[in-house]
């Protein structure tokens, strides 16, 4: 259990604290539960960059880190973007369904990616690309904009404009992710058409 791996943890346990934190701020309106939230949200996002940054610069790099940091990720936005997808009007905007749907299903559809390729591979090489890094950013920065209601008046265009580019980027990143799935399942034997013996 490395440094990075716990602050990796610490990120996931921080979860459950934003959204409670951003539920009693839609059933209340109390600015103190919006700001809770935000703090907790910003903290949860500020460790990703840190436990990165402790995995690599101290050789703390592990096969549980590389499967904790993306889920924390997952979690964290997944959990604000379906939230915040509801009308929770006069207190905070909505994020555009659009973007909703775009999100959870290149999600869904990756998930059933590395299924099918951990039980015909038997191993999962998952590579990092900077337009995953990119929605990842985006995506960020829309749940941010609405937490700090910027969304109001002329910030609608720029929070149309970021949900725009998360979109394109995480559907980028979607088809490159298949592309590389199915890299890995033309490769392996198990891909290739049996033959029959003949006598």
């Amino acid at each position: 259990m490395t440094t990075a791996n716990k602050i990796t943890i610490l990120r996931i346990l921080l979860i459950p604290f934003f959204v409670v934190e951003l539920i009693y701020y839609l059933e209340t309106g109390n600015e103190l539960h919006r700001l809770a939230a935000m703090v907790v949200f910003a903290i949860a996002a500020g460790c990703d960059g840190v436990d990165g940054y402790i995995a690599r610069h101290y050789h703390q790099k592990s096969e549980l880190g590389a499967i904790l940091d993306p889920l924390a990720d997952k979690l964290l936005l997944v959990s604000a973007i379906i939230a915040l997808s509801f009308n929770h009007g006069p207190y905070l905007g909505q994020i555009p369904l659009w973007l909703t749907g775009t999100i959870i299903g290149r999600d869904l559809l990756l998930l059933i990616g590395l299924v099918v390729i951990q039980m015909t591979v038997g191993r999962v090489k998952v590579r990092p690309r900077i337009s995953g890094k990119c929605a990842t950013v985006l995506q960020m920065t829309v749940v941010i904009w609405i937490l700090m209601r910027w969304d109001q008046g002329g910030g609608t265009y720029w929070l149309h404009a970021w949900a725009l580019g998360a979109a394109v980027f995480t559907g980028v990143s979607g088809l490159l992710y298949v592309f590389d799935g199915v890299k890995q399942l033309g490769s392996h034997p198990a891909s290739s058409a049996k033959t029959k013996a003949t006598v």
